[in-house]
């Protein structure tokens, strides 16, 4: 099985391609390695990345989507995919309320780059169609004020630009499906965190600023909950996606969304002091007022993931997070 996976540098996309290796699959890579983070710890990622099991390899591509022209000869003569996972996105929220064209550019131009990919791939020999799963996320349900979130919930009141991008996403998707014919599942997902995380997240800022003996910022002054989903479940929902292609829908179409969350809602606080004392330490806590674009909590519904993928997270924040600040001590050299 041949597998695209965009974004492979990331914390997802890295944790993707390391399952699919070991699994004997063969992988293409393509990440722009941008500096919006430190862009040695994503080739640090890419060098981690274990030899592939017999039948598999690994490609790597350095390389932007909202450039089509350069990713389309890049990946010539690659041969046919069976799927295309499209984890590349400008993440954050809060960066979006200062940065709002890199989300543009990166999550609908590059974006559309990929579905295009998805369109033309069965062009390339005939011998079937790609399956196009996408990363979408939680903040695609905005303001909605029930919990848990359901995928048949409302989100069409997003309130963070990062998170309008991802319903885009979720629509342009939905109508390449449509017009094409393409079997996509989109995948929502609830603040992963694990070995190899974001430095922009919660779990990197925290033991970040425990370790540094400086002030953890808690915003709404820390009354705020949060689906933490640890990354091995999480890609174990990933891989199930990947081997599920989706029924047709009422209209015939072949789209459909997943949550891939923990299940669990737990107080920001909770996780601050799991963490604490993972780290041994005691943490400087300076509160704040809410943020623009934030919300204060989110709760996955996996009903649907269970039934169809199979998908049963079973890692707490009480073993998820020792493993990470493990990872962290180890990485930072502490």
């Amino acid at each position: 099985m041949s597998v695209l996976v965009t974004g492979v540098a990331g914390f997802i996309g890295f944790h993707l391609a390391a399952a699919l290796l070991r699994a004997g699959r063969r992988v293409v890579g393509i990440d722009n390695l941008n500096d919006y983070y430190d862009p040695a710890l994503k080739r640090a990622r890419l060098a981690a990345l274990p030899a592939p099991l017999p039948g598999g390899d690994f490609r790597f591509i350095e390389a932007d989507l909202a450039e089509a022209e350069t990713v389309r000869a890049a990946l010539a003569g690659e041969g046919r995919f069976d799927a295309i996972v499209n984890l590349a996105a400008q993440a954050g929220v809060r960066y979006s309320l200062t940065h709002p064209e890199a989300y543009v550019r990166s999550n609908i131009q590059g974006f559309l780059t990929v579905l295009e990919l998805a369109r033309h791939a069965g062009d390339r020999d005939g011998e079937g169609e790609t399956h196009l799963v996408y990363a979408s996320s939680s903040s695609v349900y905005g303001a909605n004020r029930k919990l848990p979130f359901a995928v048949g919930d409302p989100t069409d009141r997003p309130v963070s630009f990062y998170g309008a991008t991802k319903k885009a996403n979720e629509a342009m998707a939905y109508s390449y499906a449509s017009l094409y014919g393409i079997p996509t599942t989109g995948l929502r997902f609830f603040t992963v965190y694990g070995p190899w995380g974001r430095p922009d997240m919660a779990p990197w800022l925290f033991a970040d600023a425990i370790f540094a003996g400086r002030p953890i910022k808690l915003f709404n002054r820390g009354e705020m909950a949060r689906d933490f989903s640890y990354i091995d479940d999480v890609i174990a929902g990933v891989m199930a996606a990947i081997d599920r292609r989706p029924a047709p829908d009422e209209a015939g179409v072949r789209h459909t969304l997943y949550n891939l969350g923990n299940s669990r809602q737990e107080p920001l606080r909770r996780f601050l002091s799991v963490m604490e004392q993972a780290a041994g330490r005691k943490a400087i806590v300076e509160e704040l007022p809410m943020q623009a674009g934030d919300v204060t909590a989110t709760h996955a519904d996996i009903d649907e993931s269970r039934r169809d993928l199979g998908y049963d997270p079973a890692t707490t924040i009480d073993e998820g997070v020792p493993r990470f600040i493990d990872w962290f001590r180890r990485y930072r050299g502490l």
